[in-house]
C-alpha cells in the first residue's frame, strides 16, 4: 500500500476494550489503549516519500504489513466514465489501445485499490466486502479505472514519487448520493434533491410490472424477427439516495490522509430538475468533502462532463457543464475540458489517455508547482461595443480556431434569443458579432450537447463551453 507522505501517519483499528496496541512503522512507534467500543488511534510522524517499509501492529495478536510505500494518495470518484477500466466496459465501451495499455501496466511504485460498491444508510467506519491495496500489474490495471490508472501513471512517473490511487465509483449515480446527509441538510436550497428522490420512489412502486411488460416487448420482437425494443435505463434505487454513497464509499477513508481528489461525474444529473441545482450540489459536495477529510482546501480535481448526442435533452448538458465551470470559484480547483474527446454516440468516450494526462497536467501544475499551462481558454469577462460584444479569456495566449473560422459562438440581445455569430481572435479575446442582433447583450460558447467548438490556446488545450448570462437556461426565473 502507500501512505501520504508528509502527513502524520493515522493508524486506527479495532481491539478488545481496553486492550493495549502498540504500531511500528519505520523507526518510529506509538500505542494507544482500545476504548470501551474497542476502538483505537495513533498518529506517527509525516516522512518524506520513500520506502519500502514495515507497518507492525501489536496487541494481543499480531498483523504486518511489508511492502509499505510513502507517497501520494489520490481519491478518484464519480460515476461510470471514471469507474470505466482499462479492458473496458462489456459489449458497451472499449479504451484506446486498451490491450497494449494493460499490457505495458507495470509500475512497481503504483499502488491500486478498488472499494467495493456499497449503498447504505448510515456513515460506515469499514469498508464494505474484501478490499486490499495491489501492485499495478497488468492484471491489476486491466480492471482499475483507466482515468485514474492514466492519471497516476504520469504524476508518478514525472515528479518521481510513490502514487496510490483509490477507485471508489459508481456507475449512473447523482452527484447527491456522494454528499453527506449534514452537507445537503445544511443548505435548504438543496431540498429539491429528496423531491426529486421521492419521484423516484414512487415510478419504482411500479417497476415489477414495467419490466414485466418490457419482457414482453422483448418476447414479441424475437418472435416477430423485429429489432429489440429499447427500454430507458433505470438506477439502482439505493445508489441514488441522498448520502448513501458517500456513507459506504467515502466515509470509510476520511481517516485516511489523501493528497487530494479526481472527480468525474455530471451524466446523471443532466436532466431538467437536477441540472439548474448541480452549481449548488457541487459545491456543497467539494467542501463536505475537505471538512469531514480535516486536511483544509485539499486539491480538486475535475472533469468536465464531455459530448453526447443525449437526444432531446439540449439544456441539461450545456447547463452542467456551466455550473461545473463556475464551480472554479471555488480555491483549489482545477477542471478538465473533454468537450473535443467525446463521442457523439456513446456516453463513455474510448479517449481516457488524453483525459487522465490533462487532469494529471492540472496536478502538475497546482499541486506539484510546474510553471506549465494546464488550462485551455477560460471566459473571464463580456465587454460590449456597439453592435459588437467581446470576450476576455484566462488562459488564452495563443488563442486559435482549430480549423478555418472560429466556430461555436452564439449571440443575443436582451430577448436571450440566441443565434450563431461571426467570430475572430483578436490577442486573448474574440469579438463576437452578428447583423441580427443589433445591440447584443449575451454570448455563449459550445451551448449544445455536441457543439461544433475549435478554439483552443497555444498549448493545444481546448477553449471551456460558457455563457455570459447570469442564469443560463435551466435554472429557476428564466
Amino acid at each position: 500500500m502507500i501512505v501520504q507522505r508528509e502527513r502524520p501517519v493515522h493508524v486506527w483499528g479495532w481491539a478488545e476494550p481496553d486492550e493495549a496496541v502498540t504500531v511500528t512503522f519505520g523507526s518510529a512507534s506509538a500505542s494507544a489503549t482500545a476504548d470501551r467500543l474497542g476502538e483505537w488511534s495513533v498518529y506517527l510522524p509525516p516522512l518524506a516519500a520513500g520506502g519500502p517499509l514495515q507497518l507492525t501492529v501489536a496487541g494481543r495478536n499480531r498483523i504486518v504489513l511489508d511492502d509499505v510505500l510513502v507517497g501520494d494518495v489520490w481519491f478518484a470518484s464519480g460515476q461510470s466514465n471514471m469507474e470505466m477500466p482499462l479492458k473496458g466496459f462489456p459489449g458497451s465501451a472499449v479504451i484506446k489501445n486498451g490491450a497494449a495499455e494493460i499490457a505495458a501496466a507495470n509500475h512497481p511504485k503504483l499502488r491500486l485499490l478498488i472499494a467495493n460498491k456499497s449503498a447504505i444508510p448510515a456513515p460506515a467506519n469499514d469498508l464494505a466486502g474484501d478490499v486490499a491495496w495491489a501492485v499495478c500489474t497488468p492484471e491489476t490495471a486491466a480492471n482499475f479505472s483507466a482515468v485514474a490508472y492514466f492519471f497516476g501513471r504520469e504524476i508518478a512517473e514525472r515528479e518521481n514519487v510513490p502514487v496510490g490511487l483509490i477507485d471508489s465509483t459508481w456507475g449512473g449515480t447523482p452527484a447527491e448520493a456522494w454528499i453527506s446527509l449534514e452537507g445537503i441538510a445544511a443548505d435548504a436550497a438543496l431540498m429539491p434533491v429528496f423531491a426529486a428522490r421521492a419521484e423516484m420512489m414512487n415510478e419504482q412502486a411500479d417497476l415489477a410490472a414495467i419490466r414485466a411488460a418490457e419482457k414482453r416487448e422483448d418476447e414479441r420482437a424475437r418472435e416477430q424477427h423485429l429489432p429489440a425494443p429499447k427500454h430507458p435505463w433505470r438506477p439502482d434505487p439505493a445508489s441514488w439516495d441522498p448520502s448513501w454513497l458517500y456513507n459506504g464509499m467515502v466515509a470509510p477513508f476520511i481517516k485516511f490522509p489523501i493528497k487530494g481528489v479526481i472527480w468525474y461525474q455530471g451524466e446523471s444529473n443532466t436532466s431538467s430538475e437536477r441540472a439548474f441545482l448541480y452549481e449548488r450540489v457541487f459545491e456543497t459536495l467539494i467542501g463536505d468533502w475537505r471538512e469531514h477529510w480535516a486536511e483544509g482546501d485539499f486539491p480538486f480535481l475535475f472533469v468536465q462532463i464531455s459530448s453526447f448526442n443525449a437526444g432531446n435533452n439540449e439544456t441539461g448538458w450545456p447547463a452542467v457543464r456551466e455550473a461545473q465551470r463556475r464551480s472554479l470559484a471555488l480555491r483549489n480547483t482545477a477542471m478538465v475540458v473533454t468537450i473535443d474527446v467525446g463521442d457523439p454516440d456513446n456516453v463513455h468516450p474510448a479517449d481516457k489517455q488524453t483525459v487522465g494526462s490533462r487532469l494529471a497536467l492540472a496536478a502538475r501544475a497546482l499541486v506539484y508547482g510546474e510553471p506549465i499551462e494546464y488550462s485551455g481558454p477560460a471566459f473571464r469577462q463580456l465587454s460590449l461595443d456597439g453592435s459588437g460584444a467581446r470576450v476576455w479569456f484566462d488562459h488564452g495566449d495563443g488563442l486559435a480556431a482549430h480549423g478555418a473560422t472560429v466556430n461555436g459562438f452564439e449571440i443575443a440581445g436582451e430577448d436571450r434569443h440566441f443565434i450563431p455569430a461571426q467570430a475572430r481572435i483578436e490577442g486573448t479575446s474574440v469579438i463576437i458579432s452578428s447583423p441580427q442582433v443589433a445591440a447584443p447583450k449575451y454570448v455563449r460558447y459550445a451551448w449544445r450537447n455536441v457543439p461544433d467548438a475549435n478554439l483552443y490556446n497555444a498549448a493545444g488545450l481546448p477553449a471551456s463551453p460558457f455563457t455570459s448570462e447570469a442564469k443560463f437556461a435551466s435554472e429557476p426565473g428564466r
